[in-house]
């Protein structure tokens, strides 16, 4: 199976349309929030990305929630908004977690969960799946500019405990690109540019841009 991992396109038409030409080699498109930028141009973000015809699953990022991208979403049947859900697409289940965990300092437009909400909305899951989450975990990918570590603490623990086959997020700029593991869970931190990756049923995986 081809993934294509993205995030943060933050309403970048070019990222829009090279991610759309990206997606024509890829089995399934992942994409882990941040389409729009400040709540505004979300519907032409995924309007471009319409075009994409394989499966795409999308969880909302801090800057749209996700009623606006389910409403966004609402006529493109190949496009599946998970938060706090889980879809099985192509022989694979998925497991979604939207918004910026923990609570941003960014203000009233940020769409944030504390990380006791978020725990609340996570789901008990028996079988594998691969979990997409807006917010890094606390100490994977999170790291700022300034050297914060910001991650979500909930998301660390949940992946510790569930052992996903691998976790794709988003939020964390100065990630972009770059992946990483937690107890050997690979995690991807994917950005606008959009990174394939390779995937087995017998686990074997391979990440290239």
């Amino acid at each position: 199976m081809r993934f294509l991992l993205f995030s943060d396109l933050h309403g970048d038409e070019t990222a829009c349309a090279a991610l759309v030409e990206k997606a024509c080699h890829a089995d399934l498109v992942i994409g882990a929030g941040d389409y729009a930028n400040f709540r505004k141009n979300l519907k032409n973000t995924l309007k471009i990305l319409s075009a994409i015809e394989v499966p795409v699953v999308l969880v909302h990022g801090n800057h749209e929630s996700s009623v606006e991208l389910k409403n966004a979403c609402s006529r493109y049947d190949n496009f599946f908004v998970l938060h706090g859900n889980t879809v099985e697409l192509n022989g694979y289940t998925f497991v979604g977690l939207g918004a910026g965990v923990p609570i941003t300092p960014f203000g009233s437009w940020s769409v944030d969960l504390s990380e006791e909400d978020a725990l609340g909305l996570l789901p008990d899951i028996k079988k594998k799946f691969i979990f997409i989450s807006h917010s890094p975990p606390y100490s994977c990918l999170d790291q700022m500019f300034d050297g914060r570590n910001i991650g979500s603490r909930t998301v660390l623990n949940y992946i510790r405990q569930s052992k996903p086959l691998f976790v794709v997020c988003g939020h964390i700029h100065e990630q972009w690109g770059k992946s990483d593991s937690i107890e050997g869970v690979s995690v991807i931190n994917a950005g606008p540019l959009g990174i394939y990756m390779e995937y087995s049923n017998s686990g074997d995986m391979l990440i290239n841009d």
